[in-house]
């Protein structure tokens, strides 16, 4: 494990393996550096490239400086790119990829950039979070209802049915580890806030993203995240449009297909898939 210290002083621990161009990781909810499939990634990344996973900010052996804002998880990303040379290849994942986006907008040294399924939600007709999801979720939280808090977020935030919630809690290991991040979930929340309410997105506050970027979105996931992969991707000024069977993420991660598809990006060899 490494560390360092983000602007405001909270340290960022992260693990570095691999050789090659720097490449950092950026997880979604409920994850951290640990997290099996995030493992698995960045073990088969490694061979071109050195691959930094780090815990975001509250997760694992990171800090949680408070009180939290958007732009304290955007100085902790810049801190990370700093530690591996101060530039990097950035992938995130989720409200990984919302982060990593932001970053981006925000003059943060990336290279290029692949954003994976962004939870945004572009069409009316699409399902949306409630209006008081943002203030539910922080409340649930700060009355230390966590358990909750993980059903509320996965119900209505990402649509998952209740059964699986109760599934997970039968698994004890899983359990634990979504219990242990349940606390960052407001900091998702807000990285979504203004961009669940099925508008189009507001693509002129990234217009600074002109790096090359891949959108990816796999075909078999909810309507909602492809529909704004579409959007984003013919958003940007620079970015490709990858739908392929395998890189959904709303199940298990299947890092094998998602690994051969970065490194064909990472090393122009990308190809863009309409919808």
């Amino acid at each position: 494990m490494h560390t360092v210290l983000s602007k405001d002083g909270t340290k960022i621990a992260y693990d570095r393996t691999g050789r090659g161009p720097a490449l950092i990781l950026v997880a979604g909810a409920f994850s951290y550096r640990k997290f099996p499939a995030q493992v698995q990634l960045a073990q088969l990344l490694s061979s071109q490239f050195t691959v930094y996973i780090y815990d975001r900010r509250g997760r694992g052996d990171s800090g949680d400086s408070q009180p939290y804002a958007v732009e304290r998880e955007i100085e902790d990303l810049e801190a990370v790119i700093e530690a591996a040379g101060g530039s990097a290849y950035v992938w995130g994942l989720s409200s990984g990829a919302v982060l990593a986006l932001e970053a981006a907008a925000g003059g943060a040294a990336i290279t290029k950039l692949a954003l994976h399924e962004p939870p945004f939600v572009v069409d009316a007709s699409d399902r949306k979070p409630p209006q008081d999801f943002i203030p539910q979720v922080t409340e649930l939280i700060r009355s230390g209802r966590r358990a909750e808090a993980i059903k509320y977020f996965m119900t209505k935030g990402m649509g998952a049915p209740g059964f699986v919630v109760s599934m997970m809690r039968m698994m004890p290991k899983v359990w634990t580890n979504l219990m242990a991040v349940a606390h960052t979930l407001p900091y998702d929340a807000a990285l979504l806030d203004g961009y669940w309410d099925g508008k189009p997105l507001p693509v002129e506050q990234w217009s600074r993203v002109t790096m090359p970027t891949l959108v990816l979105e796999g075909p078999d996931s909810p309507v909602s995240l492809r529909h704004a992969a579409c959007a984003l991707a013919q958003g940007l000024p620079n970015a490709i449009h990858l739908s392929k069977k395998g890189l959904g993420h709303t199940k298990k991660l299947d890092a094998p297909k998602i690994a051969a598809e970065l490194s064909a990006f990472f090393a122009d060899k990308a190809q863009a898939s309409g919808m």
